[in-house]
């Protein structure tokens, strides 16, 4: 173990131990030739010792890679009603305050939470889920930085009180960024981080006075420093000349508005005191036979007796155990597949757990039902692919972000984006630069849209963001993500960061730890990050798995001009391929394009130039990627809001959509591009099938 890792905190040192010593222990093999030669799957590490002929390696290889994913303590299933579990949402409006006193910290100081908030001063309404930035005219509030205060009271079915064989779980699904949370004045959980949820047992609180509703305050604190994903610096400006007393400002090292709030649904729900806790599932298929490994945690009982059903999408049972692991095969599988890749994308069978239980009281009954869609992901030195048949990635780069709600989960705009994306015939996105709401992963898991999963390390510029604290939240962020989306088929990469400061010294032990890490937590999909890096000099590009290299050329660089692109682009591919001999997909490049402003000759931010930009690029993308290019993701899908700047007029314009969803004219170029690269690598689906639906 590298002394880097044994000047972690304990507790993040033992749990990295631990790790190391579970991958040397169950994929030695496959991990003896990670530093040497392009990324294969693990099934494929393993091939390099065992021959193909022992037809038990691909269950033997299920065993392992699934042992290797329960790493970690408590599970963070997605709620879903069944005839054992109900729901109760919390979405609508609360009272909301937020603490403007000098240092932030009057809520704490003077116990907001032990009372009504109203109690505690001036309140308004606030719509959740929504960012609170841009709900009222108060541009105090749109720029403040620091806690603000949630409250709802809620009034639950009597029989969740009076029925003690009943827990009462209370999720958050995002909370930007720091969050701590009280019922009826008790402190009940905190969480440190957004865009992933978080939850606490709330029942016996609850029960303690069960005449009275109950009251949930949130507190949450936007306040980014050195050590949060993403990183940030407050800095005080003490010029009494320049600055009333106590002025103070955020910086920022990342391109999007720092919207905060609650941002995704809170909601209760119920399970019995004896419940399925988590559930894993890793997927492979030979011939038409197809296996699914899983593995079901149980928690409240010793012991318990479970059926696990495989069913198909006509609710007929294919596969079934009495086991709490075991591997089903499926016979005459339906594989899952991408959008337009396959006549039937995104086919997902449904696999329900039913527990029983008992002790000395009392019976327990739990059902849930989990999506499962059955595919492989495996990446050679110059392709990706899904299925074991070439995938080229033709897709986009999002923001969860929109007019008036910020961040805030929206349904109608979710399938709006849905739509666009498949009449744009894109096949994936990357969730720049923060994991999405798990609704959007679900969308993807059903329509077939293929995920670059990433985490919100974006904004790594100082060289303290390399320190051991940061460090051990970023690998508690990953723990997190892994957890809540190692089950979507959807998901096919991990990102870890988006332009991190990868030539500073300390990146090459910060991203080596990093990724073993995430591979560690999850060796079925490769793991990359993404930079804009020199290529020479970036020290975690020999840790990933896929080149994701962001390039602007012609904009940031050499601006205006659009001669130099084809060479620029043409020897950022050689250079990086030459290096490292990995596949390299396109993860960023675009230019901003007001709509409705044009030139001609092009100039910058016409769409006339955004559309020369795509059409340069495409020429080489189209020389590349029948050699070892995999994949160009447009930067970006829909303009987005920014901190205010002179670069920004009232927003990133990247976008080939605008903020409202209408088309640039770039969207129609990209459009005929996707659908013609569609035709020459897939199947195309009946257009009977738009609008896509739920």
């Amino acid at each position: 173990m590298s002394n880097y890792v044994r000047q972690l905190p304990k507790t993040t040192r033992e749990a990295v131990r631990s790790r190391d010593h579970r991958i040397t222990h169950v994929t030695e093999l496959a991990t003896r030739t990670a530093e040497c030669r392009p990324y294969l799957g693990v099934e494929e590490r393993l091939r390099l010792f065992i021959p193909e002929k022992h037809r038990m390696l691909r269950l033997l290889w299920l065993f392992a890679v699934l042992d290797a994913v329960l790493l970690l303590d408590t599970g963070m299933l997605f709620p879903r009603e069944s005839s054992s579990r109900e729901l109760k949402e919390l979405s609508g409006l609360w009272v909301f305050r937020a603490d403007k006193s000098p240092n932030r910290n009057q809520g704490f100081e003077r116990a907001w939470y032990k009372s009504r908030l109203a109690e505690t001063g001036p309140v308004i309404d606030m719509p959740v889920p929504a960012s609170y930035n841009d709900i009222t005219q108060d541009s105090t509030l749109r720029d403040f930085i620091g806690w603000v205060w949630y409250e709802r009271e809620v009034v639950v079915p009597a029989r969740w009180i009076t029925d003690e064989g009943t827990r009462v779980v209370l999720r958050v699904g995002s909370a930007h960024y720091n969050s701590v949370v009280w019922v009826n004045g008790e402190k009940v959980t905190e969480h440190a981080g957004g865009h992933l949820p978080f939850e606490a047992e709330i029942g016996s609180l609850m029960r303690k006075d069960p005449t009275r509703p109950c009251r949930i305050t949130i507190a949450v604190n936007n306040t980014l420093t050195l050590e949060t994903l993403p990183p940030g610096t407050i800095q005080h400006m003490n010029d009494p000349i320049k600055y009333p007393d106590g002025y103070f400002v955020q910086n920022i090292y990342f391109d999007f508005f720092n919207y905060a709030g609650i941002h995704r649904p809170v909601l209760l729900y119920t399970t019995p005191k004896v419940y399925v806790d988590d559930i894993t599932v890793v997927t492979d298929f030979l011939d038409n036979t197809g296996f699914v490994r899983y593995q079901v945690s149980v928690k409240g009982a010793a012991t318990a007796t479970l059926k696990v059903t495989l069913m198909d999408k006509d609710g007929h049972c294919v596969a079934s155990s009495n086991e709490a692991s075991g591997v089903l095969k499926v016979v005459d599988v339906k594989l899952w597949w991408p959008y337009l890749m396959h006549e039937n994308p995104g086919y997902l069978y449904s696999m329900e757990v039913h527990l029983m239980a008992a002790d000395e009281r009392s019976t327990y009954e739990d059902v849930y039902a989990l999506p499962v869609g059955i595919r492989t992901v495996k990446v050679t030195n110059t392709q990706f692919l899904i299925n074991n048949k070439p995938f080229y990635f033709h897709g986009v780069n999002k923001h969860e972000d929109s007019d008036i709600r910020g961040k805030g989960l929206d349904w109608p705009l979710i399938v709006k984006d849905f739509n666009l994306m498949k009449w744009l015939g894109a096949n994936s996105f990357r969730t720049s630069h923060y994991p999405y709401a798990e609704e959007i992963l679900q969308m993807c898991d059903r329509h077939g849209i293929v995920v670059i999963d990433e985490c919100p390390g974006v904004g790594i510029k100082d060289i303290r963001s390399f320190g051991n604290a940061s460090l051990a939240h970023h690998l508690d962020v990953m723990d997190e993500l892994v957890r809540r989306d190692k089950n979507h088929p959807s998901v096919v990469m991990w990102s870890v960061a988006n332009e991190p400061a990868a030539e500073m010294q300390p990146a090459a032990l910060y991203f080596k730890t990093l990724i073993t890490h995430t591979k560690a937590l999850d060796p079925t999909r490769p793991v990359t990050f993404i930079t804009d890096s020199n290529y020479a000099r970036d020290k975690g590009a020999p840790y990933v798995d896929v080149i994701c290299v962001n390039s602007y050329f012609s904009w940031y660089h050499d601006p205006g001009h659009l001669e130099v692109i084809p060479i620029q682009l043409n020897a950022q591919f050689e250079n990086w391929y030459g290096k490292y001999q990995k596949p390299i997909i396109q993860s960023e490049y675009g230019a901003d394009a007001v709509p409705g402003l044009h030139s001609d000759p092009p100039m910058m931010f016409t769409e006339e130039y955004q559309n020369a930009v795509l059409r340069s690029y495409h020429d080489i993308f189209d020389q590349k990627r029948k050699q070892y290019v995999i994949g160009e993701l447009i930067w970006n899908f829909a303009d987005f809001m920014t901190a205010q700047g002179i670069t920004r007029v009232v927003g990133n314009k990247k976008g080939i959509f605008t903020r409202q969803r209408q088309p640039k004219a770039g969207a129609f170029i990209l459009k005929e591009r996707y659908w013609r690269l569609a035709n020459e690598t897939g199947r195309l689906p009946p257009w009977t099938k738009y609008p896509c639906s739920l």
